[in-house]
């Protein structure tokens, strides 16, 4: 008996390609990609609604005397030293002025940086300062809040 037409050779399997990639990876790297792009843009609105806060803070500061204004708007810039610039916490009087100009592209001088530094020491009733000062100190807050934030 002649088997031997009917044997044929032995053929051995292609190798298996690396591509496609399953759909599996595919999932993977849109899923990686998309909390990428969530993380971003969730710190990227945050970082913004810590602005528009203090931004609105310093717009509720609206009363009538001069030296309590000058006393928020203070505040206000301290509260965001504590929260970024933690060694700017404890200065005050030209220090705390120094410390504001150093992170500021418009420096603050004269009389509304003496309203700055000494308001939170002042009476309140004092009429040492005028609203040009308390307008040119909202000013540089404004400015200050919107560079540091």
């Amino acid at each position: 008996m002649d088997n031997l037409p009917e044997l044929r050779d032995i053929h051995i399997p292609e190798g298996v390609s690396m591509f496609p990639p399953a759909y599996g990876w595919g999932v993977i790297l849109a899923s990686v990609i998309l909390l990428v792009i969530l993380y971003k843009t969730f710190s990227i609105l945050r970082q913004k609604s810590k602005k528009r806060y203090a931004l609105k803070m310093l717009g509720d500061v609206n009363t009538s005397n001069v030296v309590e204004n000058a006393v928020q708007m203070s505040e206000v810039l301290r509260r965001i030293c504590v929260f970024k610039y933690k060694e700017a916490a404890a200065l005050f009087d030209n220090e705390w002025i120094e410390f504001l100009n150093s992170k500021a592209k418009q420096k603050i001088s004269g009389k509304a940086a003496e309203l700055l530094a000494d308001a939170p020491y002042m009476a309140k009733n004092s009429k040492k300062f005028g609203s040009e000062e308390l307008a040119k100190l909202r000013t540089f807050c404004k400015n200050w809040v919107g560079e540091n934030l």
